[in-house]
């Protein structure tokens, strides 16, 4: 690959920045060979042209793709350099908040400053057992490496802590710890690992400091050796400390602080034990008052201090010690503060006696004031003749103080390491160890001094034992691979460490000037500079003779020989050791005495302790100064540091290297300089730079060919070879043949080649993804154009249609508008018109009215004249018409005479004729009469007319008289009285006007004032109603909350009872298993005392314990309290004291718990059995009371004489019974096979019979004459005077005989059994009955259900077309031919089932008849027959069997050995399921049936107890185990269906009801048996879990389910762990599915209940829930949406498993929520408010601190995704502020959820259940 294929256009490097250390750019356009510079773009869009040195080829580093930023490993990265390392740290530890990052076999932890909730119980257990690479960087990840490879490889491990001070190296090592005790926690009572957590309190009090860098920052290294046992658990630890920095004791710096102990024991001096310390507040103390302030924020001496003192006491410190080790504390603070004063000549010092603070020194050391005072101020110098004593000057005293100071605290240091290491210290035997090693990083601050020359001397070697090691792994890595090797070139530091160990190196050169009298720091120095000058190590200071520089491996450090010497010598006077050695106190002179049996110390003060675990002991020998100190501190750190290397040389190391992020203490604040400085001291880029020199990048051929199998041609993916494939795909990719190699199982690739084949991967990618976008594109564009095209025609037409729309509109508009103008026009003159018009009319009315008023006075004037005028007119024509009338009448009569003479005359001429005569003839006489009578008529009227016309003239001649009469009166009278009587008449109609006015007036003030009146009390009213409407409304809303709350609190109530019910079982249930795992514990333990003490002399066996321990354990079914006290008494006089409390204890427990349950269960009882008495008494009631009192008497005396005489007769049949049953049983055994024995036996039977029939008579009278006698004796007692009763005086002549009170008892029971077959025959008939009807009901039933059916399809058939109903009808033909099909399948099926039992058991008997007839062949004729009379024997009790079976007492050890201990589920395959419950059941029932209580008592407990000696031999066989469980239940259900219970009752046939217990109440066995029941499931889930668990995480997130879907990212070094196994241990769904299979298959051969079959899948889906949601919260590699669609559709066909299996309502989906959440979380789009919003209320079954670590899990598995924003992931933080989730990030996997087991009673009866001859029960006989 050529430079210019690497640095072309668009490709990111890293240059050099000062302030960010590195940065990030892009190149503008494509670098050629031979140019000088690099045009690039940095990130703020600046363009910037890099120079490029082209001589050395010094291009800047190339970026690695965004695909792999963020990765779990560092070598894991293409292009391994340092900023990919530091970028690749810092998106970590800011975006996804990952503090842990591996780097090869190095784990770098970056120190938060804030508490994460990742070290929790949950977490350690998911990290449990897990590979290294398999889970998310953690320090439990390298700890359970270490366990890992200890257990395997059998070898002491090693965990190497370092990071300079404020990185967290305590934190770390403190939770690796916290991890191994929980994972190995000790299997004895001794709680060692609590012990060894214990230890680092009183190491952090007495060891850690305040400094600028870390408010707990440890001023010591220590290396803990952790041992374990054969079994890997904890039995002991030791620990070694290394430099304590004793210098703190006496100075400290700025901001900061002295040890912890010393503030502790300030801030609890007021305590009334601390009042003798004379102790004040820290800021009165010289020693602890030199930095400042002396507290840091957010801890509390006080709390910390009680914390060591129980750490103290729980490591066996005792009470006198703790007080002895406060006082020499607290005595070097009094020495701190004695005021020391100079004498005049400069030359000497003193002390004032009455000094308190030395005063409270000496009396806390127990040493004399006087001498202290002397030898604080004086020195003793000895030479060869004679000795000095010399005074000291007040510099030389304060330094002489303050060696004393610090080395009181390192003597204590020392001693409290070697009691801590005593209380570790175990008499086990060790198998192997682990080390945590907490040592100080590589330091450099501005002045270095002896102290940090130490440290980093002790670095270099373990940078050289680590290179080494990183060299050793790459080296074996290549030989497992079969990869030429080839040398590797790496920093070796030997040459730097031989400058400071070697023969005149720097130590040697120190050691020999502190021999030298009069040696100083500057003539060491010198001595350097000529020695070492030409060393490319070591450096003089241009500006100083008194520093040297020595390039160490991480950076130059320039050291100050000022105090090297000093420090070196690390002087103490001899005097003032003599005066501690003094003490009055044992603990004070001990620490200085001397101890010539120990090696050379580990540090310079003294520290550590003798080994108590197969290393050396690393105290040192403490001597008195001057003579006796041989060696010096730096010898003694070189010797401890050579003992340090050997035991790391020894074990596996696995490194820890932890990164302060900044200075400032900021929680989750980078700052680049300090981390770049700490990755190059601490070898982190030494690793990455050993990998990126051979081949870092490595690949499974199979994960390379997902990958990349885009750049495969076609023709080549024919190959079936995969390796071959990628062989040959490399070859054509890459050029250059040393770029990579071919390994046996992985392709090895150079730095940098991953990256290129991403980028062709990418660019393939990219080029498909250009022409699918071209096509894509081409193609929509061609849709948008004919989609524009379309609408644009659409939208011209309509616009169109609008605009002529439009134009009508307007016109119909302008056209509207003129007539609306029109008609207003119209209108408003018109309106103007009438206005005007109404006008004129009201002037004209007005007018015309006034006019006419006037006219109307005048005509009326003129008509009262009119009128006289017109009577008098008319009066004077009348008169004239008379007079003309008359006249008219006159001319009329005497014209008419003359006519009438004229006609007479021409009628006389004609009547004259003879014709006329004839013609007038004719009916001339009827006329005559009628004329005769008309005449007569018309006279009448003519005199009436006449005689009206006469009054008329009268009448009209007095009015006209009137007349005149009133016309004279009123001229007479019309002068002077008109206007008189107008004026009254006006007077008067004023007046009535105005009183007509008032009264209106006050008529409308009542009005008013009784209308405002009415109104107001309408107001007043509606006010009133209002307030009551809302009063009402107020009440309703009140019973509606009250009915509300009322519901909700019932609801809640209700939620509640069945929350603590469910704990209550779960409790219990926990309870059970804790027995149970006691119990086990004690079996193994009394198992190894047996192996132990092999002791002389009788020793009760297992099988006897088991049975004691049962005897004990599970109570007689007819002892009480006293009886399980006996037994528990005896238990203790055969198995001891001991062992019996052991026992007794958690059943005591259960038994009382059992017991309260059962006295709820009583007092219910009791309760129930009263509400039915009242009930009764209340039917009762109604009846007259003179016959309820002596019903009730003789109820009363008929009872408790059947209750008595019951008892005594059941005891006298009984054994009447049992002694006729042995003697027939002797008799038979006697006689043989003589012919007299069926003789006596029937003989007896008649004597029997025929004595039976004489007593019968009497028995009768007897019982009822014996209940008369009482009731009789009752009423008189009670004060009643019996009424005559005529039935008693007939029905009772012998009344007052005297009975005999045994032949009343031989009656009443005659009656007894009378009533008891009438009984028994009427409750047969009426169940037959029954049954009869309720077989003719259902039969009805369905009848009716088929015809509605019919009808109803009928008319559905009806309403369809004729084609349709023959469609249907044939539609419903094949579907009842279907149902018939599989009716008769099923019934096949069935058949041949049988018919494979029956050849099955055809088989068996063939074979036994085959036997039988070869032992027949044997025999004599005689024996056959006698057998054959038998087996017809046998035959007849087989039909007359009453589901019981009989043993003898000394055949149940077999019986149990044949029927539980070693039965096989195999030999019951074809037989009934749970066969040996139902057989164990008959046994019981028979035990019943012969009221033998201890037979049943010790049936049941050898029957539990071999029932858990199978359980405990198979504990890891799963069909054993469900075979026991579905057993177990079976027999619980029995005990419960045939119990007598109604309860359990009801569901049973009359056959069934016979065979109920009739003796014994097997209550308490029943409680027994559910908890064995329980255990048994318990077990039964562990192995199934057991057996799952492996498969989980594989098969739900790495498997590939949909082919292809996901993409594979390169992985790191940890994907080649160790600890993980060479085999393929992958599994698919199909694996999960197949083994769920099976276990389904095993519990339905087994018969277990349904309901136990759906509880046992709840489990395990919620454990595959668990595991799976785990594991994805702790793997950023599987977060992707790849793994979300992979998950969903294998929780699919889980769910579809269910279903097929008819599981799904087993509430198992419903447990998957959260991993289904998860999943969709994982597909989910994560950008706008929106999404945040989705995902908060899709998510409800995620806590906010699994979303929050899901998105920041998400990882893209190809440069097209997008990573989550860190903005966005704030979003939903913000939104899930009010959620109130648990603290747990993980789920719990090992939560059981509480066990029911429903009552399921069986439909079989006992008497059909047969009994196979592979039992071999041949002992049992059929009752």
């Amino acid at each position: 690959m050529s430079v210019s294929e690497l640095y072309s256009q668009y490709t990111r490097v890293w240059i050099p920045d000062p302030d960010e250390v590195w940065r990030s750019a892009e190149l503008t356009k494509d670098y050629k060979e031979g140019e000088r510079s690099l045009q690039l773009k940095l990130e703020d869009e600046t363009i910037r042209e890099y120079p490029v040195d082209v001589q050395n080829s010094q291009l800047p580093f190339l970026r690695n793709p965004d695909i792999l930023v963020g990765e779990n490993d560092l070598t894991a990265l293409s292009y391994l350099h340092e900023p990919a390392v530091l970028h690749n740290l810092k998106v970590r530890f800011l975006e996804s908040n990952h503090i842990y990052t591996y780097c090869g076999i190095v784990l770098v932890a970056i120190n938060p400053y804030e508490q994460l909730p990742i070290y929790g119980q949950d977490v350690i257990y998911a990290y449990s057992g897990q590979n290294m690479g398999d889970m998310d960087p953690h320090i439990f990840a390298v700890a359970e490496e270490a366990y890992k490879q200890m257990a395997r490889d059998e070898k002491n491990q090693s965990i190497i802590v370092s990071g300079e001070s404020g990185a967290g190296k305590t934190v770390s090592a403190k939770y690796a710890m916290r991890y191994f005790a929980t994972v190995g926690g000790s299997a004895s009572e001794t709680n060692i690992e609590e012990k060894v957590l214990a230890s680092s309190p009183i190491m952090e009090a007495i060891g850690n400091a305040k400094t600028t860098r870390n408010d707990n920052s440890s001023r010591f290294g220590k290396y803990i050796q952790i041992g374990f046992d054969k079994r890997y658990h904890i039995i002991g630890a030791n620990m070694r400390t290394y430099l304590l920095e004793k210098s703190r004791v006496v100075f400290q710096a700025d901001d900061e602080r002295n040890y912890h102990i010393f503030y502790q024991l300030c801030a609890a001096a007021s305590l009334p034990e601390f009042k003798e310390l004379s102790l004040t507040c820290a800021e009165d103390f010289f020693y602890t008052s030199q930095g400042g302030d002396t507290f840091i924020e957010g801890i509390d001496d006080a709390e910390d201090f009680e914390k060591t003192r129980q750490a103290f006491t729980l490591l066996g410190v005792r009470e006198s010690h703790q007080i002895s080790i406060f006082k020499i504390i607290a005595s070097i603070l009094h020495l701190g503060n004695v005021e020391i004063q100079a004498e005049r000549d400069g030359d000497s010092c003193s002390i004032s006696p009455q000094d308190e603070h030395l005063n409270n020194f000496c009396r806390l050391l127990g040493v004399e004031h006087s001498q202290m005072e002397h030898w604080l101020c004086h020195r003793k110098l000895v030479t060869t003749s004679e000795t000095y004593v010399k005074t000291m000057s007040l510099q030389q005293v304060i330094n002489a103080r303050n060696a004393l100071a610090k080395h009181i605290y390192a003597q204590l240091f020392g001693w409290i390491v070697e009691h801590i290491n005593k209380a570790l210290h175990t008499s086990l035997k060790q198998h192997s160890f682990i080390g945590v090693l907490d040592i100080y990083g590589f330091e450099t601050f501005e002045v270095n001094s002896f102290e940090q020359f130490c440290i980093n001397y002790a670095n270099e070697k373990l940078q050289q034992q680590f290179n080494s090691h990183v060299f050793k792994l790459e080296q074996e890595e290549y030989m497992k691979e079969q990869i030429p090797w080839t040398l590797i070139d790496f920093y070796d530091n030997q040459p730097c460490i031989d400058l400071i160990e070697a023969k005149l190196g720097i130590l040697d050169l120190l050691d020999e000037e502190c021999k030298v009298p009069k040696g100083t720091d500057q003539n060491w120095a010198q001595k350097l500079y000529d020695r070492h000058s030409s060393s490319q190590h070591f450096q003089k200071p241009r500006m100083s003779n008194t520093s040297f520089i020595v390039v160490h491996f991480a950076d130059k450090v320039e050291y100050h020989s000022d105090g090297f010497l000093e420090k070196n010598r690390d002087t103490v006077y001899e005097e003032q050791i003599n005066i501690l050695k003094a003490s009055k106190f044992p603990l004070v002179a001990n620490l200085f005495q001397d101890d010539k049996d120990s090696v050379p110390a580990t540090t310079p003060s003294g520290k550590g302790s003798s080994s108590k675990i197969n290393i050396r002991s690393a105290r040192p020998t403490m001597k008195a100064p001057n003579k006796e100190h041989k060696k010096t501190v730096g010898h003694q750190f070189r010797t401890s540091l050579h003992l340090l290397m050997e035991t790391l040389n020894a074990t596996t190391p696995h490194y820890v290297r932890c990164i302060k992020p900044n200075d400032e203490k900021l929680p989750f604040h980078f700052d680049p300089k300090r981390a770049v400085q700490q990755l190059r001291a601490c070898g982190v880029l030494e690793t990455i730079r050993i990998s990126a020199a051979g081949y870092p990048s490595r690949w499974a051929y199979h994960d390379f060919f997902n990958r990349y199998r885009v750049l495969v041609q076609k023709r080549e993916l024919a190959n079936t070879d995969k390796k071959a494939i990628c062989k040959s795909v490399l070859e054509n990719l890459i050029k250059d043949p040393d770029k990579f190699q071919f390994g046996r199982t992985k392709i090895f690739f150079r730095a940098g080649q991953v990256a290129y084949l991403e980028k062709l991967r990418a660019d393939k990618f990219r080029a498909a993804t250009i022409m699918i976008q071209k096509s894509v594109r081409g193609w929509l564009q061609k849709v948008k154009y004919h989609r524009l095209r379309r609408a644009t025609l659409t939208l011209q037409r309509y616009c169109r249609g609008h605009l002529a729309r439009r134009l009508a509109e307007h016109l119909r508009r302008t056209r509207a508008a003129v007539v609306l103008q029109k008609q207003y026009r119209m209108r408003r003159a018109r309106l103007a018109y009438q206005r005007v018009r109404r006008a004129t009319v009201v002037i004209q009315a007005f007018t015309r009215g006034m006019f006419v008023r006037r006219t109307y006075r005048q005509v009326l004037m003129e008509h009262k004249a009119t009128i006289i005028q017109k009577h008098m007119r008319g009066w004077m024509a009348r008169r004239h018409f008379r007079h003309q009338r008359d006249a008219a009448i006159i001319i009329q009569c005497a014209f008419r005479r003359l006519k009438a003479r004229r006609e007479l005359k021409a009628l006389k001429i004609e009547a004259r004729s003879a014709e006329h005569l004839k013609r007038l003839n004719v009916g001339m006489e009827n006329k005559v009469v009628q004329l005769q009578r008309k005449i007569d008529d018309q006279n009448k009227e003519f005199k009436t007319l006449s005689e009206q016309l006469s009054a008329i003239t009268s009448t009209h001649t007095m009015e006209v008289e009137k007349l005149r009469k009133e016309l004279a009166y009123y001229q007479q009278n019309q002068g002077g009285d008109t206007s008189l009587k107008l004026q009254e008449v006006v007077e008067s109609l004023q007046t009535e006007l105005q009183r007509a006015h008032s009264e209106r007036k006050v008529l409308e003030d009542t009005h008013t004032r009784e209308k405002d009146e009415l109104r107001k009390r309408v107001a007043d009213l509606e006010q009133e109603n209002a307030l009551l409407k809302d009063e009402k409304e107020q009440l309703n809303s009140q019973i509606l909350g009250q009915s509300k709350a009322e519901f909700a609190q019932n609801s809640v109530k209700e939620n509640l009872m069945k929350k603590e019910l469910d704990e209550e079982r779960s409790r219990y249930q926990n309870l059970v298993k804790e027995y149970s795992r006691l119990e086990q514990r004690y079996d193994n333990l009394r198992d190894e005392m047996t192996i132990i003490k092999q002791t002389p002399g009788h020793r009760r066996n297992p099988s006897n314990q088991s049975s004691l321990e049962s005897d004990s354990n599970y109570p007689s079914v007819s002892t009480s309290e006293v009886g399980d006290a006996e037994d528990a008494l005896q238990q203790v006089d055969e198995i001891g004291l001991e062992k019996a409390a052991m026992d007794m204890t958690v059943f005591l427990k259960l038994q009382k718990r059992v017991r309260e349950l059962e006295q709820e269960r009583k007092k219910l009882q009791m309760q129930l059995e009263k509400r039915e008495q009242q009930d009764s008494q209340r039917v009762q009631v109604e009846q007259p009371k003179n016959d309820l009192d002596l019903d009730q008497d003789a109820d009363l005396a008929y009872n408790s004489l059947k209750r008595q005489e019951l008892e005594s007769e059941n005891k006298k049949l009984k054994n009447d019974l049992n002694e006729l049953r042995k003697a027939v049983a002797e008799q038979a055994m006697q006689d043989g096979s003589s012919p007299s024995s069926p003789d006596s036996y029937s003989l007896l039977l008649n004597q029997l019979k025929l004595a039976h029939e004489e007593l019968e008579v009497r028995k009768e009278e007897v019982l009822i004459l014996r209940t008369q006698i009482v009731s009789a004796d009752q009423r008189r007692l009670a004060g009643r005077s019996p009424e005559p009763s005529i039935n008693a005086r007939t029905s009772w002549p012998n009344s007052e005989k005297h009975v005999d009170q045994e032949d009343a008892i031989e009656a009443y029971h005659g009656v007894c059994q009378t009533n008891r077959l009438l009984e028994a025959q009427l409750q047969a008939q009426s169940r037959e009955h029954e049954e009869e009807v309720e077989h003719l009901k259902t039969q009805v039933e369905a009848l009716k259900e088929e015809l509605d059916k019919q009808q109803q399809t009928f008319c559905q058939t009806l309403l369809l077309s004729p084609e349709a109903q023959v469609e249907f009808g044939v539609q419903q033909e094949i579907s009842r031919l279907t149902n018939e099909n599989l009716d008769l399948k099923e019934l096949v099926e069935k058949l041949e089932k049988n018919e494979r039992k029956l050849k099955k058991q055809l088989k068996i008997y063939m074979k036994k008849v085959q036997d039988l007839e070869a032992a027949q062949a044997l025999t004599q004729s005689e024996r056959r027959r006698h057998e054959l009379t038998r087996q017809v024997t046998v035959q007849r009790k087989e039909k007359d069997f009453q589901g019981m079976l009989e043993y003898h007492k000394d055949d149940e050890a077999l019986l149990i050995r044949n029927l539980v201990t070693d039965l096989k589920p195999q030999m019951l395959s074809g037989t009934v399921p749970c066969l040996p419950a139902y057989i164990l059941y008959m046994c019981i029932r028979h035990a019943d049936y012969v009221n033998d209580d201890l037979k049943v008592h010790s049936l049941l407990t050898s029957t539990i107890n071999g029932v858990k000696k199978v359980l405990k031999k198979h504990n890891d066989d799963f069909e054993m185990t469900t075979f026991w469980l579905s057993n177990t239940c079976r027999l619980l259900h029995c005990l419960k269906q045939y119990s007598g219970d109604e309860g359990f009752m009801t569901q049973n046939s009359a056959k069934q009801n016979e065979h109920c217990l009739k003796n014994f109440d097997l209550t308490e066995y029943r409680q027994v048996l559910s908890d064995l029941s329980i255990q048994i499931y318990q077990q039964l889930i562990k192995i199934a879990e057991g057996v799952l668990q492996p498969m989980i995480v594989s098969a739900m997130l790495e498997n590939e389910s949909i082919q292809g879907l996901s993409g594979v990212k390169p992985t790191g070094y940890r994907k080649r762990s160790s600890s993980m196994a060479d085999g393929d241990n992958s599994y698919c769904l199909e694996a999960i599915i197949r083994q769920m299979n099976s276990f389904h298959t095993v519990m339905c051969d087994q018969g277990l209940d349904p309901e136990i079959i759906q509880q046992v899948f709840k489990q395990l889906f919620y454990m595959i829930n668990a595991v799976t949601l785990n594991n994805l919260l702790l793997r950023k590699e599987v977060c992707s949406w790849s793994t979300g669609m992979q998950l969903r559709y294998n929780i699919s066909q889980l769910e579809e498993w269910l279903r097929g299996r008819n599981l799904h309502q087993s509430g198992a989906v419903q447990t998957m929520e959260p991993l289904i959440q998860a999943a969709q979380l994982l597909q989910l789009k994560k950008k706008t408010p929106e999404d945040a919003e989705a995902i908060c209320s899709l998510c409800n079954s995620l806590s906010t601190q699994q979303i929050v670590k899901i998105l920041n899990l998400y990882t893209p598995l190809n440069e097209f995704e997008e990573r989550v924003t860190v903005a966005f992931i704030r979003t939903i933080q913000a939104q899930l502020q009010e959620r109130n989730d648990p603290q747990q990030l993980l789920l719990d996997f090992k939560h059981t959820f509480p066990v029911l087991f429903p009552f399921n009673p069986s439909s079989l009866t006992m008497d059909s259940i047969h009994i196979p001859a592979c039992l071999n029960l041949e002992f049992l006989n059929e009752v």
